[in-house]
């Protein structure tokens, strides 16, 4: 089960999904997020990011932002830091907009996909956390390649690792926290769409891109590059 990526579906990419259990999914996946320590890999790699090139001004789009969760935690790393950022978050959800407008997420939001977002925006970082598994590896290699023309100072992309340690405590635990249905149902599907190292590298590879490829604990691949 474990040994590639699974292709079942997640009730999240449903287009017939309703504003009310998108909504529902959206609360409870910001949750988790905040329980399992998700936005840790990306807060330290901005740390780095602007440790080595001095930057105190940085445009920042996160690709599959859901409800902005993510973007609020980076507003609030750059009011510590002293960064000013501007934030831009992109998902083609309709639903994803709302929500993140009604939690006061401080970003220009872009619904579309991602491939069809207009070819002359770019930023200084582009972001991409809990997102990329997913995509099929044909999307991922075009997207790893999207992301070098996009990011001028350097991009991040933050996923799980696929194991049946992780799958078996998300089957479990999203049980017992009687979660939401949609995210009952998607968080396993997401550990077995995810990826182990050699799954970077060959996606890597594939693209023709170089990046670094580090662990981040617990069961989490920081796939990057940072540019001067």
């Amino acid at each position: 089960m474990f040994d590639r990526r699974s292709a079942a579906a997640e009730w999240m990419d449903d287009a017939a999904a309703t504003e009310a259990a998108f909504a529902g999914a959206l609360r409870d996946l910001a949750r988790v997020n905040r329980l399992s320590l998700a936005y840790r890999p990306v807060l330290r790699w901005l740390d780095r990011l602007v440790a080595e090139t001095g930057a105190r001004r940085l445009s920042v789009l996160d690709v599959g932002a859901g409800g902005g969760d993510t973007l609020l935690r980076i507003a609030a790393w750059a009011e510590r830091r002293g960064v000013t950022v501007t934030l831009t978050g992109l998902d083609r959800s309709p639903w994803a907009a709302r929500h993140a407008a009604a939690a006061g997420v401080p970003a220009e939001w872009i619904t579309c996909d991602l491939f069809a977002l207009d070819p002359s925006r770019r930023f200084d970082v582009v972001l991409c956390s809990l997102f990329a598994h997913h995509l099929p590896d044909p999307e991922l290699v075009r997207f790893l390649r999207w992301l070098e023309a996009r990011a001028g100072r350097g991009w991040l992309i933050s996923d799980l690792h696929r194991h049946w340690l992780p799958w078996g405590f998300v089957w479990g635990a999203f049980r017992l926290l009687r979660l939401d249905p949609m995210v009952v149902h998607d968080g396993p599907v997401s550990i077995a769409r995810a990826f182990t190292r050699a799954d970077w590298d060959a996606l890597l590879a594939a693209a023709g891109v170089e990046a670094e490829i580090a662990w981040a604990f617990p069961f989490r691949w920081s796939v990057g590059r940072r540019r001067g």
